[in-house]
């Protein structure tokens, strides 16, 4: 059990006794009243977002969250296909347990899976993955990285903004955590 006051983002808490991963934090403290901390959070069970308002006295359970090396095989309609490295167990996904990781997901990779009373909850990936550009507008002749991006499609599904002088079949450097252009590969 820790202090509400030290619930941070990225942490994942039990609440009402289902794993919920923080994803923004405020402490509030009004006028006269006492302080608070108002915490966004996303259930790992169900995906449904929570907002909650802990008072700072009150307690908080982090989770008992298993993390096991996975590596992802293969995508087959809403589930994904992961290979435990160390006993070659193969695991299927669904697609709503691993939210916008499905973006980023490239065969082979090496990713850690989190389990929740032994069913998976979630999955992190890299902090930065090469992805490949599959749709987007022609190349403008006389573009340069400082002009004014343009949308594409990677071949995960991701849609992002990149510059203007990429064009299909470019491999980029994607950053995980905004989904934003990085560089080019």
């Amino acid at each position: 059990m820790i202090p509400a006051t030290q619930i941070k983002v990225g942490m994942v808490v039990l609440h009402d006794g289902k794993p919920c991963r923080v994803t923004n934090v405020l402490h509030v403290t009004p006028g006269n009243w006492r302080g608070m901390v108002h915490a966004k959070m996303v259930n790992l069970v169900t995906g449904s977002q929570v907002e909650y308002r802990f008072r700072s006295e009150d307690k908080v359970e982090r989770a008992d969250l298993d993390h096991h090396p996975l590596q992802y095989l293969y995508r087959s309609g809403d589930e994904f296909t992961f290979m435990n490295t160390e006993n070659y167990e193969m695991v299927n996904v669904p697609r709503d347990h691993l939210g916008e990781a499905v973006n980023y997901l490239v065969e082979n990779m090496m990713v850690e899976m989190s389990y929740f009373e032994g069913r998976p909850v979630g999955v992190d990936v890299p902090m930065f993955v090469e992805l490949e550009i599959v749709e987007t507008d022609p190349v403008l002749k006389g573009a340069t990285i400082s002009s004014s991006p343009k949308i594409a499609k990677m071949n995960t599904g991701l849609v992002t903004k990149v510059p203007q002088h990429m064009g299909i079949g470019d491999r980029v450097k994607i950053d995980t955590r905004d989904g934003t252009f990085v560089e080019r590969v």
